[in-house]
Parts: C-alpha cells; sequence; structure tokens
C-alpha cells in the first residue's frame, strides 16, 4: 500500500515534518532548519510515535553537526546534540536506540575530516529511516495472519505512518491485512487528551480507503462486551524484559476489557522498542505533560479555571494481559524472557 504523504524527510540543509498538531483539518509541513528547532518539533508534538521520534532525533543531530565550527570540539558538539534531543520525551526508547548509533558513528568516524564526519552521520540518520521502512513492512507480515477475516479490529493512539517511517507498526498490521483482502474493519479510539486516534488514525485510515469506525474512548468495553471487537492491536513506545509494554495512556484499561472479553491482544513493537536493560515495566519513566491538554483541547478550555489535572501521557500493560508482541523477525509470546531476547537476536 503506497503512502500518500510523508511523515519526516531531511535534505542536508533542514528536517521537514508534516505537523500533527496542525491535522486533520490542515496539511502543513514544518521546515527545521537548527537542532533547536527540531528538539522543539518533537517536544511539542509536531511529530510523534516512538520510531518517527527516534529518526528525526537522528536527522536533528546530523543537521546541528553541518552547523558546528570545525575549528571547535567536534564531539563535544554532537555530544551536545545527541543530549538535547534526548531530553525531550523520556518514554520512548526509540529516541535513546537512535542516539546511540549517531554516538557510535561520532566515535567510528575520529581522524576523519569534519565534511567526512558530518557525511557518516548524514547516512547513518537515513539507514535509521530506511531501515524503518523495512520493518514496519515486516510488523505487517508477520501481523496480518492473526486479524480476524471479515472481523473487527480496534486500536489506539496512532501506530501508523505517521508515528513511523514506513507503513506504521500496528497500523502495518491493519494495512497488510487490508491488502491480503481479510475483510477486517478498524475501531479508532479517539485517545484523549491529545485526539491521535480521532486526527490522526482515523485521517491516515480514510485517506488509505480502510474501512475505519471512530470511537470514544470510553465506548471500547461496551463495544467488546457486545461481541463487535475481534482483536486488538496497538504500538508501543517501550517493551520491557518480562513483557510489560508502555504505550499511550489507555491501552492498560484496553487490556484488561480484552482479557474480561476473551478477545486477543496484539502489541506490534519494532525490535528498536525493546529494552532488555528493564526488567519489569514498574521501572519504565512515564512522561507527565502539561495539565493544559486535560483541561481544554488545543487551546478550547473544557474545564472550570483553577481545577487540578493530571496528565500521564503513557502507561504499562502486565505482560500477562498481551497474547503476542509482533515484531519484525516474528511473534513473542510468553515467556517473553525467552522470546523477546530471541526476537532481538533475529532467532525466529
Amino acid at each position: 500500500m503506497k503512502l500518500s504523504f510523508e511523515t519526516v524527510a531531511y535534505d542536508g540543509k533542514a528536517v521537514t515534518l508534516l505537523d500533527q498538531t496542525r491535522l486533520p483539518l490542515e496539511e502543513r509541513y514544518v521546515r527545521c532548519a537548527t537542532a533547536s528547532e527540531v528538539a522543539d518539533a518533537i517536544q511539542t508534538m509536531i511529530v510523534r510515535g516512538a520510531p518517527a521520534i527516534g529518526i528525526t532525533a537522528a536527522f536533528g543531530v546530523a543537521l546541528g553537526a553541518r552547523a558546528l565550527n570545525p575549528a571547535e570540539d567536534f564531539d563535544s558538539g554532537v555530544r551536545h546534540l545527541c543530549d538535547q534531543m534526548a531530553e525531550t520525551r523520556p518514554t520512548a526508547v526509540n529516541l535513546f536506540w537512535a542516539l546511540d548509533r549517531m554516538r557510535r558513528v561520532l566515535d567510528a568516524s575520529r581522524g576523519s575530516s569534519f565534511e567526512d564526519r558530518c557525511s557518516r552521520l548524514d547516512e547513518e540518520a537515513q539507514t535509521i529511516l530506511t531501515e524503518d521502512v523495512e520493518v514496519c513492512r515486516r510488523i505487517g507480515e508477520h501481523g496480518a495472519p492473526l486479524m480476524p477475516m471479515g472481523g473487527t479490529v480496534m486500536t489506539h493512539c496512532n501506530a501508523g505512518a505517521l508515528a513511523t517511517g514506513g507503513m506504521g507498526t500496528a497500523l502495518a498490521v491493519i494495512r497488510v491485512a487490508v491488502e491480503q483482502n481479510r475483510g477486517i474493519r478498524v475501531y479508532a479510539n479517539e485517545t484523549r487528551p491529545f485526539l491521535q486516534g480521532a486526527r490522526l488514525t482515523a485521517w491516515e485510515l480514510m485517506r488509505d480507503g480502510v474501512d475505519v469506525t471512530l470511537l470514544a474512548d470510553n465506548a471500547a468495553g461496551f463495544m467488546m462486551q457486545r461481541g463487535a471487537v475481534q482483536a486488538i492491536v496497538v504500538g508501543t513506545d517501550r517493551t520491557v524484559a518480562n513483557g510489560d509494554v508502555a504505550n499511550k495512556i489507555g491501552t492498560y484499561s484496553l487490556a484488561v476489557l480484552a482479557h474480561e472479553n476473551g478477545i486477543p491482544f496484539y502489541v506490534a513493537a519494532p525490535t528498536s522498542t525493546i529494552d532488555l536493560s528493564i526488567a519489569h515495566g514498574k521501572d519504565i519513566a512515564i512522561e507527565e505533560r502539561s495539565p493544559e491538554e486535560v483541561t481544554g483541547v488545543f487551546g478550547h478550555r473544557t474545564a472550570p479555571e483553577g481545577v487540578a489535572a493530571a496528565n500521564p501521557s503513557f502507561d504499562v500493560t502486565p505482560a500477562r494481559f498481551v497474547t503476542g508482541i509482533i515484531t519484525e523477525n516474528g511473534v513473542a509470546r510468553a515467556p517473553y524472557e525467552t522470546s523477546l531476547p530471541a526476537m532481538v537476536r533475529g532467532e525466529t
């Protein structure tokens, strides 16, 4: 399925991003000419989704490196750029994975000319994007056979092309299932408070001609209870060694409801989002965003002035509620302590 838009691009002079804060009402591209502008775009969610964040951060480092003074300490300058990108979003492991790759290229290029070192950083960032396109396709191919023939699949937040460099993770599974004529329909949960499901997933799937229906988040359990959902597939920002999954807030609730109603709950996870250095989900850092995202909707206040609001951006779904974790190397199943390391090593 050919995509009709490009989420992130880099031409050596700027990083260009499809502004996801403007969708679906306006298709606007933002051209970031400095590393600081790239970091701000990640922080303000002009670009979001774990793989897309990692790709964008890598491009931001490459862009910033070219702006450094060749007469000054190149290594410390690039490391500062990596640190600047690392401070933007704490939960998405792809961010740190991509930055580690850029640091390794920096170390390996010592002794080369300024231009050569910049070129090698450019190439690594572009490789991260190119690899992600292939990873998304392979996730879709492994996950599509798990989707019900003629059934309805529910998804949460946006784990599509807008969140990656390719066709998505959870939405890659859906897109390939559509290509294979499995006759599926999709329920996209709106995903309060930033409405990624309503604004982004519904926009993507409608644009691609996929049969999608938008749901309020609190309608999900009702639809499961009445037998209207045959599978759930979501993305992830970080999956840890025991199979616990950090994803957009509300995912845990869906997993519990799916378990109660006997519905398979799948997670689409590139191996770059699997963090074997963390044993349990309780140790994942959870980003807390501005209360204003809860007390209003894009500048329009909906709650009384002065009310307190909490805004955790992610929650953690325990592994016991996860039917399978779909990676580019195959589908991991419990016990995840064994299957996830095998997936990371490419042992299918």
